[in-house]
């Protein structure tokens, strides 16, 4: 029989066609929908007023005895549905907590009552399974003040389909462009890119609405666009969909400031820049990158990032463990090699630890799901802690996955070497971990990969390995693409950078699907691919906005200026006044206080863990490398930083002492337009304008002898102070 339900015809399966209600596939739904199973009411850890259901329905058998056998069976009156606690309740018919969620007269109430009449039958072994849902239209191009219906259609094993339009919940990803109500009516807001996500029986779909700029801009500005590589191509098409003009192509200056900052973490020095903006030749940047690319402090910086990502923490390892996991991750950084292999390398590492520094991994993650959570946002962008307990309330990650991801890890095991922090880590030929909601483990299995058998001996993160670096895993090349792509452009193609949930879509899909592609191909070659982020006219971009672009923060149409990472920036103060910063190890949470001294000269960016005195990187926003999040890391303004930038010891200290730059050129006797010139070269990395020098040659011979020194030591710190330096651009 057919049943047509608004534009679409929907196929009945027989169990319908004979009014037998089913539990799993039409109860289990209406519940999660009217928020009876949601966190806040009944699918709360606890549940509500001694009424428990699992959170948006994910254990079929325990909802169905909880409604019809808990409490004496008082929930339901077969013999009289109408007087059912099921139905009294969200009608508001008798008191409830939770306010009225439907009528008498509703949909929703004739199917409960019809399922009540019929016995109340619970889930079956033979039910048709939801295999998919489908968000109708998919893509759309609207205008603000317009409005969109949307339409879900779901799609079951036994091959009808069904529109679920009126079961489903909605949530929007980007409230500036669109809105969606609880039933699907999606408001246009403003403009940009939004996506309408639609979740029914632990499936999503999400619905893009594009909503383009109010500028109009000639096809040819768009054509006539140069392009170096994909990236450009991708970019222009995304930034011509929305009617966002790209800004012009950024100075020399800015170009190599830039680049410097953001490959290798240090500033170009004044001769550094001089020599490039001398250069007339056509490929001056390329030879740039490329040179940038073999330094040494790209090692510094690239190893200090991997090291915020694997959690590289004093506090938890042994002196000797710590420095032999920084090591082997910079040594592999040093040898450039491929993210696929310094993956599988980690991940199945075994040995001493001081030895072999990868395993310090495991003796950081000794705890199974732990280190399943960990290696999932690590390596594949995706948090996937919320199913630890029950199904992912807004993703595809059910509880049975999760147990079965985290049991991958049940056979690692440890045990004492011979040496200080020396842990011996070995793959046991048994042991699992079991699931709590079955009191039973299930199958290892990688993510959306086939389970292994329970009881093969082989070690189990071998077959993990495999499924996790292969091409055809969907998630892997994307996250480090995602990663490499928002330390180049501040924002990442998805935002949080390590949030690569199918909720949180990209601001460019085409592009972040290209960028893996790419990588894949170069063989997981990282330097590749940022030698293509490099060398496309997308990062070359100006930072100053156009009119028409002002508004844009996710596609790219200019570079996003960014403040400097707290390493960066002490770095950059060391660099500019000549005056390095000393470091001492910070023992004072284990009652020590302070410990030894780094060497001098040593950079912030070279620190092997963060476990540093230094109130400068603390309050600027060094992680702590407790969990594996990009949030830890915070570039918000906050007062304390700026009370340290124009009072604190860091800046004032350095340009103070005895050797500062500031003393350099007192002992050289550089006249006024030397002394401005070297300053702006060497902390904006271009020559002072007419009226910034005419200014500042003003200060400078207004002083007396006695206050030559002080007068020099402002211009500096004018400088070290700006916008212009705190921030990259």
């Amino acid at each position: 029989m057919l049943l047509c339900l608004g534009v679409f015809v929907v196929e009945e399966t027989a169990a319908q066609a004979t009014n037998e209600v089913s539990f799993r596939n039409q109860v289990q739904p209406i519940l999660a929908r009217f928020g009876c199973s949601a966190g806040a009411c009944h699918g709360a850890a606890a549940g509500q007023n001694g009424f428990k259901l699992s959170l948006r329905g994910y254990d079929n058998e325990g909802d169905f005895l909880a409604l019809t056998r808990n409490a004496f069976g008082r929930r339901i009156v077969p013999s009289d549905p109408a007087r059912s606690l099921l139905l009294l309740k969200p009608t508001s018919t008798i008191p409830h907590k939770g306010g009225k969620k439907f009528s008498v007269d509703s949909p929703e109430y004739q199917i409960l009552a019809d399922w009540i009449a019929s016995g109340a039958p619970g889930p079956k072994a033979d039910d048709p399974r939801i295999v998919r849902i489908e968000i109708m239209p998919a893509q759309t191009r609207l205008q603000p003040g317009t409005n969109q219906q949307m339409t879900v259609r779901a799609h079951f094993s036994d091959g009808h389909t069904e529109d679920v339009t009126r079961w489903a919940k909605y949530t929007d990803s980007n409230s500036s462009v669109t809105t969606v109500d609880e039933n699907g009516l999606v408001k246009i807001m403003g403009h940009g890119e939004g996506a309408v996500t639609a979740w029914y029986l632990s499936r999503i779909a999400i619905g893009t609405v594009t909503v383009p700029y109010d500028n109009e801009i000639e096809p040819s500005v768009f054509a006539r666009e140069k392009r170096r590589n994909f990236i450009d191509e991708l970019a222009l098409e995304k930034l011509a969909s929305l009617n966002l003009p790209p800004s012009p192509q950024c100075t020399d200056s800015q170009f190599i400031r830039r680049a410097f900052i953001d490959t290798i973490g240090v500033l170009p020095s004044a001769q550094e820049t001089r020599d490039f903006l001398a250069r007339s030749s056509e490929n001056k940047r390329d030879e740039l990158i490329d040179s940038l690319l073999k330094r040494s402090e790209f090692v510094d910086y690239w190893t200090y990032k991997w090291s915020d990502l694997l959690l590289v923490n004093g506090d938890k390892l042994a002196k000797p463990a710590m420095w032999s996991y920084y090591n082997w991750i910079r040594n592999h950084v040093a040898a450039n090699t491929p993210w696929d292999q310094f993956v599988r390398q980690l991940v199945t590492s075994r040995g001493g630890t001081l030895e072999n520094g990868a395993v310090n991994f495991y003796t950081l993650h000794e705890d199974p799901p732990n280190a399943a959570e960990t290696v999932s946002q690590a390596f594949l962008g995706m948090s996937i802690g919320c199913a630890k307990c029950h199904n992912h309330p807004m993703e595809k990650w059910t509880n049975d996955e999760y147990w079965g991801f985290a049991n991958l890890f049940s056979r690692v095991r440890s045990k004492n070497g011979n040496g200080e922090g020396d842990r011996i880590i070995f793959a046991a030929a048994s042991g699992d971990v079991n699931q709590p909601l079955r009191g039973r483990p299930q199958p290892p299995r990688p993510l959306d990969s086939k389970p292994l058998p329970l009881d093969t001996t082989d070690d189990r993160r071998e077959p993990l390995a495999d499924w996790l670096i292969s091409r055809e895993n969907p998630y892997f090349a994307r996250a480090i693409v995602n990663r490499v792509w928002a330390n180049f452009f501040r924002v990442g193609l998805v935002e949080p950078v390590d949030d690569l949930r199918i909720t949180n879509p990209s601001s460019n899909e085409k592009l972040l699907s290209a960028g893996a592609n790419y990588l894949a191909d170069q063989k997981f070659d990282l330097k590749a691919l940022m030698r293509a982020i490099l060398r496309s006219e997308t990062y070359q971009r100006s930072s100053a906005a156009l009119p028409e672009n002002a508004a844009d923060t996710r596609f790219y149409s200019h570079y996003y200026p960014r403040r400097m990472k707290a390493e960066v920036l002490l770095d950059a103060y060391s660099q500019v006044t000549g005056i390095p910063t000393e470091f001492q190890v910070d023992l004072r949470n284990r009652n020590q206080g302070l410990g030894e001294k780094y060497p001098v000269g040593l950079r912030a960016i070279q620190l092997p863990d963060t476990r540093t005195f230094s109130y400068f990187l603390k309050s600027f926003g060094r992680p702590d490398r407790e969990k594996t999040c990009e949030c830890e890391r915070t570039s918000e303004p906050s007062m304390a930083q700026a009370l340290h930038i124009a009072n604190g010891d860091t800046v004032n200290q350095k340009l103070a002492a005895t050797n500062s730059v500031v003393a350099m050129h007192l002992t050289a006797n550089h006249v006024p337009g030397k002394v401005i010139e070297e300053a702006c070269l060497a902390a904006l990395s271009r020559m002072p304008s007419d009226s910034e020098k005419e200014q500042m040659l003003a200060a400078l011979k207004q002083s007396r002898e006695v206050d030559k020194r002080t007068a020099m030591e402002d211009v500096y710190w004018a400088l070290l102070s700006s916008r212009e330096f705190l921030f990259n651009h």
